[in-house]
């Protein structure tokens, strides 16, 4: 049986996590998460893509990639949400599984963060439940794909 690939990106500042606004994002740093992540995926036929950068246009060149390499993608566009087409446009090239991923609410925040170009070009989203999320998405990935 082959491996599948589930892709994890994370957009700008998330690099930060743990450091930047605890009390709205929590005090885990990305590489907890990424830890987290692949112990949840340990005895499955999954393999992890953990990445995170600060610039759309790196994103969008790993979506792209997903397209070809990956079996699912998990997406925290972080502040991209709200004004990235370019995200939006290469998430409807894929035929994967789109889980958009948000450690807070962004609809319990400011108004500007209640629209996402991304939620257009996902299969589901899970906000608002901390670092716990990027699981959820794991659990629901692995439910959807065989």
């Amino acid at each position: 049986m082959s491996q599948k690939t589930i892709y994890v990106l994370n957009g700008p500042n998330l690099n930060l996590l743990g450091m930047r606004e605890p009390e709205i994002y929590g005090r885990d740093t990305l590489a907890d998460i990424e830890s987290r992540c692949v112990a949840l995926l340990e005895g499955t036929d999954f393999g992890l893509v953990f990445r995170q950068s600060n610039h759309e246009g790196q994103l969008v060149d790993w979506i792209q990639e997903a397209r070809t390499e990956a079996d699912a993608l998990i997406l925290n566009p972080a502040a991209y949400t709200h004004t990235s087409v370019a995200l939006y446009d290469a998430l409807k090239a894929l035929s994967i599984p789109i889980i958009e991923c948000h450690l807070s609410n962004p609809h319990a925040r400011e108004t500007f963060r209640h629209h996402s170009y991304v939620s257009l070009a996902a299969n589901g989203v899970i906000a608002g439940f901390g670092a716990i999320g990027y699981e959820l998405a794991i659990r629901a990935i692995l439910s959807q794909v065989k």
